[in-house]
């Protein structure tokens, strides 16, 4: 029966067109349970190929969100900053440094994330390196963020997909649905959300899902140059929704009060090199470099989506204020020790 569906649904897609919405349950349990890696391949790639629809995007959020594990937060509110993924323009993990940066400015920090299917370095991975214990059970991440105002949370601990799924994703190299979804199903519910996508056309497409899903208030973001995440150079095109209101707009480095002309990034980091960098501007040896900025940025976003600074300029104040007073690294030592 899941191969009939898949094989189903494989047609569907190369002919463009959509998943039925009485059809999406039976499709997604049937992505789940099949063991056949290559099915799973033709059908996600079929599907990329088609472009995923807003539709399809909540109807499989909706899915995952009832069906995953849940941890419940003592803070009165949080945040998560995320980026999907499958941006052609890669360099190191800026969202997962930025969570340090939040946390150690008082904000609560509901990170979550995978091991990479489309790049070099997931959340996860370099988190290990770091010496963070990512594969643990969800109270022990529920622990760390009433403790500690910060945790990850490994998305196979909450989501109940499939190795064969995970290793389908990984073979085809290009960003799938399920790099939409992740964002999309935080665990801890986090109210505040900087999500950033690496294709412009599912910039509205993920604002209007959010929107339908509920949200305090929360950014998408997709750089001009191809970054999941907001640039120092360039526009970065906004979606802001605050409860049933969505607006659009876009930022420079300059709304940030940052002088980002002639700023550098490295490219193509493994989790390795990742780790590196992110040890050298949590210890704040990065200071004015482009490595830096853009950490700031991407923090300030977040800080100041939660409310927590009255503007953008303010909110980097505060990023800055954390990790050179050195609260950024405090946060790094709590959830891989004071060795790491």
């Amino acid at each position: 029966m899941d191969a009939q569906i898949l094989h189903h649904y494989v047609e569907e897609f190369e002919a463009k067109l959509p998943v039925n919405a009485e059809d999406a349950e039976g499709l997604f349990d049937a992505l789940r349970s099949t063991e056949d890696e290559l099915l799973l391949a033709r059908l996600l790639s079929a599907w990329s190929d088609k472009g995923v629809s807003e539709e399809e995007l909540f109807a499989f959020a909706s899915i995952m969100r009832s069906r995953m594990r849940r941890i419940d937060s003592r803070h009165a509110s949080c945040v998560d900053i995320v980026g999907t993924g499958g941006s052609k323009a890669k360099s190191f993990n800026v969202s997962t440094a930025a969570a340090f940066v939040i946390a150690g400015a008082g904000i609560p920090v509901a990170k979550h994330g995978n091991r990479a299917a489309t790049s070099s370095s997931g959340s996860a991975d370099v988190l290990s390196i770091l010496g963070v214990d990512v594969d643990h059970d969800p109270e022990i991440a529920e622990n760390n963020l009433n403790e500690h105002g910060l945790c990850f949370m490994f998305a196979p601990r909450f989501h109940s997909l499939s190795a064969t799924l995970a290793k389908a994703r990984r073979s085809l190299g290009k960003p799938t649905i399920f790099n939409n979804l992740g964002p999309l199903c935080n665990p801890a519910s986090a109210q505040h959300q900087v999500i950033g996508v690496a294709q412009r056309n599912m910039l509205e497409i993920t604002a209007n899902v959010v929107g339908r899903l509920g949200t305090q208030r929360t950014w998408i973001v997709h750089n001009e140059n191809g970054l999941d995440e907001i640039g120092l150079s360039g526009r970065t095109h906004v979606a802001e929704i605050e409860g049933d209101r969505i607006k659009y707009f876009e930022v420079t480095a300059d709304d940030f009060g940052v002088a980002a002309d002639g700023a550098s990034l490295p490219e193509n980091c493994d989790a390795g090199e990742s780790a590196s960098i992110i040890r050298a501007i949590l210890a704040s040896d990065c200071r004015d470099d482009g490595t830096e900025m853009i950490v700031l940025m991407n923090a300030a976003a977040a800080i100041y989506v939660s409310g927590s600074a009255a503007s953008l300029a303010d909110a980097y104040e505060v990023a800055k204020a954390s990790v050179r007073k050195g609260m950024a690294l405090e946060k790094l030592k709590s959830l891989a020790g004071p060795q790491n």
